[in-house]
């Protein structure tokens, strides 16, 4: 632990107060948080949206004016490289211009906004160096290049012509933080760095972060939602929450001996790998201050509701002169599984494996070049569209976000009610009850039937989609990364009433998702994906304790935990780079083959790639 007397501190917040202007009047979005960061340091400022984490760390770029807030009261003091300390909440603009980037950079959240779609990746990257450091053009992109295989992007000189949307999330983040390193700044601000990506390259940019930071001496304020991300990197942590400082102090403390009532509820609500270590079967989350929850396992039935045979699904690339097809990305390639009634089946794997292609070929989203799929005895691929629509009864999706599959000009008692006129389930009064008892359900207030989409956060919006899959009595729902978008306690919440649905309702899951410890958690049986195609599928503890693809293996091990005591160290990270899954035309794969290696857990023996 760093002792602060002896530390030269870069930052220091101090009382610091940010308004907004509303239509009802005036809004804090900080009320008097103080702390600070000293070099080679990282804090941690933890809490849910809205808690006022990205607030202050806008305010320390002094952006916060451009976002329609403005720094009421308070010290953002900040030691120069050769300035000596400066207040930045007094500084004008231009000064702040020469400060940002140059001594203090930021990495945001959302890569594609970042970046700047009409400029290359080269140009984007050897505009600050220029401009800050006066460096000519031919050292600037020498300086792009080594920052990018800094941050371990392959082919750096052929990169660096490329354009943002040339480029895979994972490998954008990466150039968002290869940009912000680039003038070698004294404080970093990570707002949310890793929320959008996999596992596997989360924990590769964790660990990036964290031996630039030995490396260089940044300072660096953190800021996230995830608290196993937390343990993995704080010296120390900030908890936060509706704009105030509820605690403070270094990060084995909290997490071992939390204080705020606040703190012990996030951690209560964070799934940890291994908890479901000795279950059978899935079990509802113990949720902090929750009085008389029933926890009870969810068994299922042996029942095979929906069984999918040699699924294989392919997307043409288009080409040449007559925009024919030149190739095929093998999206899925030869995947077979099984869910039975009132179970749930876990997709997991990286981004591009293919996971979200097999559950849209399951509702023929996406139409599948070949395989079987049935659900409960009928025939999917043989159906026309008009028996396909009927079929589409029993099985519904939930996406992963669910402002994008809401309608904003609708209000949300007919967002919920549209399924059942489509297919004329109910009206009238019927219709007006069951829209009722379908909020209910999903713990909503029923005041809210006429709001609009906009007028909810993040967690109650996915509980208007969950009900609105529910409104024709499925039997079989798909969730794309139902839960990934949302703060960890209000998933936490989402997670269990999903659960509690499938124990009263007997509804089947198709789970896709990349957070292992929520696969633990709600799985019955899981299948891991990678390049298209399922590399193990087994039942949830064998998969999770006793692991035999080395695909799997790498995944498992890859997870950051929520314990400070359990760190990740970069030598445990061993991934290799994911080859194309863009083959021509004339490629013929290999068919899947399994070993059963214990009663029902399958590893594939065809060569996968890995």
């Amino acid at each position: 632990m760093l002792d602060h007397s002896a530390e030269q501190k870069i930052a220091t917040i101090q009382n610091l107060r940010v308004e907004f202007q509303t239509k009802d009047g005036t809004v804090a979005g900080v009320k008097d948080v103080s702390f600070d960061v000293a070099a080679g340091e990282t804090v941690a400022i933890v809490g849910e949206s809205g808690s006022g984490k990205s607030v202050s760390s806008l305010a320390l770029m002094r952006l916060i004016e451009f976002g329609g807030g403005t720094i009421a009261s308070g010290k953002l003091l900040f030691d120069r490289r050769n300035g000596g300390q400066i207040d930045l909440a007094g500084t004008d603009q231009d000064l702040m211009r020469t400060i940002r980037g140059n001594e203090i950079g930021m990495i945001f959240q959302e890569p594609m906004t970042a970046l700047n779609p009409v400029f290359t990746v080269g140009r984007q990257l050897t505009e600050g160096l220029k401009l800050h450091k006066g460096m000519p053009t031919k050292d600037a992109e020498a300086r792009a290049i080594e920052l990018l295989r800094q941050v371990r992007i392959p082919e750096p000189e052929r990169r660096i012509s490329q354009y943002p949307h040339e480029l895979s999330g994972g490998m954008r983040q990466r150039v968002v933080i290869a940009m912000a390193l680039a003038c070698e700044p004294r404080l970093l601000i990570a707002d949310e760095p890793t929320t959008a990506l996999d596992v596997t390259i989360q924990a590769e940019i964790l660990a990036l972060m964290d031996r630039l930071k030995r490396e260089t001496g940044t300072a660096v304020m953190f800021i996230t939602h995830d608290m196993a991300v937390v343990a993995q990197m704080a010296d120390r942590v900030v908890v936060m929450f509706r704009g105030e400082k509820v605690e403070e102090g270094p990060a084995e403390q909290i997490f071992e001996s939390p204080q705020h009532e606040y703190t012990k509820a996030l951690l209560a609500a964070v799934p940890k790998l291994g908890e479901m270590k000795g279950k059978l079967y899935p079990e509802p989350m113990k949720l902090f201050g929750v009085e008389d929850q029933k926890i009870e396992p969810i068994m299922g039935t042996d029942k095979p509701l929906l069984e999918v045979k040699n699924l294989v699904t392919r997307f043409p690339v288009k080409g040449g002169f007559f925009r024919s097809t030149v190739a095929q990305v093998h999206a899925t390639e030869d995947v077979s599984f099984t869910i039975n009634q009132g179970q749930t089946l876990s997709l997991v794997g990286e981004s591009g494996c293919g996971k979200s292609t097999a559950g849209r070929s399951i509702l023929r989203l996406v139409e599948p070049q070949s395989g079987q799929i049935t659900l409960d005895g009928k025939d999917i691929m043989s159906l026309n569209s008009g028996d396909l629509r009927k079929a589409r009864r029993d099985m519904q999706m939930i996406f992963q976000d669910p402002f994008a599959s809401l309608n904003p000009q609708m209000q949300l008692s007919d967002q919920v009610a549209e399924p059942m006129k489509n297919f004329g389930v109910a009206s009238g009064s019927e219709m007006q009850d069951r829209i009722a008892m379908l909020f209910d359900r999903v713990e909503l207030p029923r005041s809210f039937m006429r709001r609009y989409p906009h007028e909810l956060s993040g967690g109650q919006r996915q509980r208007i989609a969950i009900a609105r899959a529910l409104a024709l009595n499925p039997k079989l729902i798909i969730a794309d990364e139902a839960v990934s978008a949302l703060d960890v306690s209000v998933q936490a919440q989402v997670l269990n009433l999903m659960m509690e649905l499938q124990s009263e309702l007997g509804l089947s899951f198709l789970f896709i998702s990349h957070d292992m410890a929520v696969v633990e958690r709600v799985s019955h049986n899981v299948g891991v994906m990678y390049l298209g195609r399922i590399v193990e599928l087994g039942p949830r503890a064998s998969i999770f304790e006793d692991p035999k693809h080395p695909y799997t293996q790498a995944l498992i091990k890859a997870v950051p935990i929520a314990d400070p005591r359990q760190r990740k160290s970069e030598k445990e990270l061993n991934f290799k780079p994911i080859p194309s899954p863009i083959h021509p035309l004339e490629y013929a794969p290999a068919p899947s083959e399994y070993e059963e290696v214990a009663p029902g857990h399958f590893v594939l023996t065809t060569d996968s790639g890995y």
